[in-house]
């Protein structure tokens, strides 16, 4: 069965790669098409080729906004032949912005699955990944070999919506875990130890966690190349102080956070791992 992937940024590119060496028969479509000649499979010339060859089409896009685009646009997956054809839609998305997502591909006899993932590019790469779907329980079935291809854990929430809520509640964690790591690195070559061993420290104890597994050799070796960069993190922040407040719910750590990622920001820093907040906290 064909499949199709749209958006081939470090995430969707190490997502793709890996459902083609486990040797599903991928067409392709990302906004610049460089980032796809070396997967080695079919690309489209646009959303609307890919969903007309695919029966499954996976997204993997930066925001909302990005989906909207790809969904609706000239050229977009809904002008594409998709009646009975499923989405599924890997992006971070906004919790309101999901729900119109469901309507705009109802509308055009499509099932759209939300399907957000934990986890960057190496559990990516080994099929490790954690996923988080919700939408119609036919769809999720149709889906779940391709999936499966991609993770290690799938939960499953019947209630749309759901899966978004769950994936901002994990970044959440995420982002303000990441921040406590990097201060308490910096502190501690501060306070005159050895950051190695501060690291083996963190891992044998408080600090041991899956972000610290994961992120322990870019702050050794303060190699900050991006596998979920720190303006993702800051706009998954702010989706979170969006979902509280759709709740009446206060984010204290959260909003801390994220203001220290907005830092980055300011700083030029952007487009770098998000452990590289470290470098806000490192002792000069």
């Amino acid at each position: 069965m064909k499949t199709g992937f749209i958006g081939l940024g470090n995430l969707g590119k190490a997502m793709a790669q890996r459902l083609a060496d486990e040797g599903v028969d991928l067409v392709v479509w990302n906004r610049t098409a460089k980032k796809a000649s070396s997967l080695g499979v079919d690309i489209a010339k646009s959303p609307a080729e890919v969903m007309s060859k695919c029966p499954v089409v996976f997204l993997n896009l930066f925001d909302s906004n990005a989906v909207h685009e790809v969904l609706a646009a000239d050229g977009g997956l809904l002008s594409g032949q998709c009646q009975d054809c499923v989405i599924v839609d890997t992006t971070t998305n906004h919790h309101a912005a999901v729900m119109g997502f469901y309507d705009m591909c109802a509308d055009k006899g499509v099932l759209y699955l939300e399907a957000p993932v934990v986890g960057s590019v190496v559990p990516a790469g080994k099929g490790e990944l954690t996923i988080l779907v919700s939408g119609d329980k036919g769809a999720y079935g149709r889906a779940k070999l391709l999936l499966e291809r991609l993770g290690k854990n799938i939960f499953f929430f019947p209630e749309y919506g759901y899966a978004t809520r769950m994936k901002l509640i994990n970044n959440l964690v995420l982002g303000t875990l990441m921040a406590s790591l990097a201060e308490a690195v910096a502190l501690g070559e501060a306070a005159g130890l050895d950051k190695q061993q501060v690291l083996e420290v963190l891992a044998a104890g408080a600090g041991s966690s899956a972000v610290l597994n994961a992120k322990q050799e870019k702050l050794l070796k303060e190699d900050f190349e991006p596998h979920f960069a720190s303006e993702a993190i800051l706009k998954d922040l702010h989706l979170v102080q969006d979902l509280a407040y759709s709740i009446n719910r206060p984010v204290m750590t959260g909003s801390v956070i994220k203001e220290l990622y907005n830092q980055m920001t300011a700083r030029g820093d952007a487009h770098l791992d998000f452990s590289a907040i470290y470098k806000l906290f490192k002792p000069h």
